[in-house]
């Protein structure tokens, strides 16, 4: 089957012609031809709490189901359902349910495993989790933290670093130990300064940790999206972060048991902190673009770079490789999506 573009971006290039596929697979790239639109790779999301309505941490296995499909019309064809803070028996039974989802499969985005936010984490950079939910040790800086991140590591769990207060010498133990990555730089860690480096900063400056950003429009301002970018081309990942509001508008929502108001599009508590975001991959893909960071280096982002620092077979397009596909305009506004190289019914432009 061919898909009738005009281009596709192949392992950072921009390479003209149609795309075919077959059994599931990318078959051939630069076919001759006239087409509309660019292919790209599935995208790739690290921590998605919700999205259209469903809270992943309330949501049964056909509610996680339907917000597989619901992604997947948003050009996210791979995630990590991801788990705030909350009493241990609602977690467990929110695992449950998105295991039993994940080895359903069906037509909707993969399931890449469960990310893990909390409960894990620093109370001085709580933000939008419950303080008096949290439990010791990840946060780098807390006891324990050391010999739970051998022991993840051991058993071969990524660990990021985030909602820390850690100073450099703890970040960068962690790392030493086999952390790979930090959780929304910037947001709810300690920061880079002229005389302490914090989790922010030694994330910067360190070759090998990846750093997973919210460009939303809210969470950055664009500086520090760029000084990430600067300092840590080929290692940034976006992340949505979103939250059952995204895809809905504005109105009340919960997220973890917390009352959230989204209100021209952001999403707050009612103490005014930020709780996850309503924006998409998509969205923050093109505002990376906005920054005059060129397409083919912008995409890695949202595709192979994530799906890199899990190890998983996803987030490039080449010959061979798994047919997920996004179509986009020259808006960068999605048009079409394969999964293993079947088209989706729906697509929400």
């Amino acid at each position: 089957m061919r898909l009738g573009v005009e281009a596709a971006l192949v392992d950072g290039r921009v390479v003209a012609g149609d795309v075919s596929v077959a059994d599931g697979r990318i078959e051939s790239v630069g076919l001759a031809g006239r087409g509309r639109g660019i292919a790209l790779p599935g995208f790739v999301d690290l921590q998605v709490n919700g999205f259209g309505g469903v809270d992943l941490l309330r949501a049964d296995t056909e509610a996680v189901l339907e917000l597989g499909r619901r992604l997947l019309q948003q050009g996210v064809t791979a995630y990590q359902p991801t788990l705030i803070t909350s009493p241990p028996d609602e977690t467990k039974r929110a695992l449950r349910a998105i295991e039993a989802a994940r080895l359903v499969g069906g037509a909707g985005a993969r399931i890449l495993g469960t990310h893990l936010e909390g409960p894990f984490l620093s109370p001085a950079r709580a933000g939008t989790h419950l303080e008096e939910l949290l439990r010791q040790p990840l946060a780098p800086e807390l006891p324990g933290a050391d010999a739970l991140i051998d022991e993840l590591v051991s058993r071969g769990i990524c660990v990021s670093i985030g909602h820390s207060a850690a100073d450099a010498a703890a970040a960068h133990a962690a790392f030493d130990r086999g952390a790979r990555s930090v959780t929304h730089l910037f947001n709810a860690m300690s920061q880079l300064g002229p005389r302490e480096a914090g989790v922010a900063g030694v994330a910067l400056v360190r070759d090998d940790v990846v750093l997973q950003l919210i460009v939303d429009g809210v969470h950055l301002a664009p500086e520090p999206v760029l000084l990430a970018w600067r300092s840590g081309r080929g290692r940034v990942a976006l992340v949505s972060d979103s939250i059952a509001a995204a895809g809905c508008g504005d109105g009340v929502y919960t997220i973890g048991g917390i009352e959230v108001v989204v209100a021209d599009g952001v999403a707050r508590r009612a103490d005014g902190r930020l709780a996850g975001s309503a924006r998409t991959l998509a969205d923050g893909l093109r505002r990376l673009v906005a920054l005059d960071i060129p397409l083919e280096d912008a995409v890695p982002c949202v595709t192979s770079i994530p799906a890199g620092l899990l190890g998983v077979d996803a987030g490039r397009l080449a010959p061979g490789t798994c047919a997920d596909v996004v179509v986009v305009d020259d808006a960068l506004a999605v048009t079409s999506v394969l999964l293993e190289g079947e088209p989706v019914a729906e697509v929400e432009v």
